[in-house]
């Protein structure tokens, strides 16, 4: 793994960098949170060889990496998200899957199968040297949790919400913003004692339990990696309940968060269940 050297460098200088994007740091570690007890013990065993040695085992502690790399890997910045026709409400990879200069194939659907397709190079030493696996991880194991935000595949001509600006209860907000963490700020704030790992132990015992059948349709899939689902899921999601209701200035409150917070709540289970899922076909 000498191509990891300088990457542990690097990411060692960036562990304290805060950030507030994609899903906001609660979110990610949500979703990792949720998938490392379900990996296989190949896959289990395979991470733990890629994580790097500061992360103590523990793949949600780095899994907001690629948001802080932002500003070194300028390039990435277009594979956190999909931007689709607006008001269509649908996705559609070869029309869809494209930066803002209309290169195909850079978005976060793209994102998924190339990072997907280097991991899958793990145990030919020979194909593997040519990438940074350990880069690969943490890359592919934020993007599945983006995928999964519904505003990451959102309207063209707002970003994604981004250009929105609305009131969450009293404070100035975008909307994006709502969805990537204020939403699950609030929940724990009110229902968890401001704690995420009780969020995340709620989460995984629903799972297990009114969500057990759902969970096994949830890690289905005909190949290695099945973004396009989930992308679809995603702007659906973003349609009926993300966008819904919501104008310039709109003062969100009660009624939008009690019904909003469901489907934060389905989208981070899904996408642990979905990452741990994708993690094990890799590995084997």
């Amino acid at each position: 793994m000498e191509s990891n050297v300088q990457f542990l460098t690097f990411i060692a200088l960036l562990v304290c960098v805060p950030v507030a994007n994609g899903w906001g740091i609660d979110g990610h570690l949500i979703i990792c949170r949720i998938a490392q007890p379900r990996l296989s013990e190949a896959a289990a065993d395979a991470v733990s060889q890629l994580l790097p040695d500061f992360a103590g085992g523990d793949l949600g502690s780095v899994c907001s990496w690629a948001d802080r790399v932002k500003f070194r890997y300028h390039w990435s910045s277009a594979l956190h998200y999909i931007d689709t026709p607006d008001d269509l409400c649908t996705y559609q990879y070869n029309r869809d899957c494209k930066d803002e200069d209309g290169i195909q194939d850079r978005c976060v659907a793209g994102a998924i199968k190339n990072y997907t397709n280097q991991l899958l190079s793990y145990r030919d030493h020979d194909a593997a040297s040519q990438y940074n696996l350990t880069e690969a991880l943490l890359f592919l194991s934020h993007f599945m949790g983006d995928i999964h935000q519904p505003l990451h595949v959102g309207f063209t001509s707002d970003r994604g919400g981004n250009t929105i600006d609305v009131h969450w209860y009293t404070r100035k907000a975008v909307l994006h913003h709502i969805w990537d963490d204020n939403i699950i700020e609030t929940a724990e704030e009110r229902f968890y004692d401001s704690s995420v790992d009780e969020l995340v132990d709620t989460l995984q015992k629903n799972i297990t339990s009114v969500w057990s059948n759902q969970a096994k349709a949830w890690a289905a899939c005909t190949t290695t990696a099945c973004p396009d689902a989930y992308a679809s899921e995603g702007i659906k999601a973003a349609c009926d309940w993300a966008y819904k209701g919501v104008s310039e200035g709109s003062v969100l409150e009660d009624e939008y968060f009690l019904s909003r917070k469901r489907v934060v709540n389905l989208r981070l289970a899904q996408g642990g269940v979905r990452l741990a899922a994708t993690l094990n076909r890799i590995f084997g």
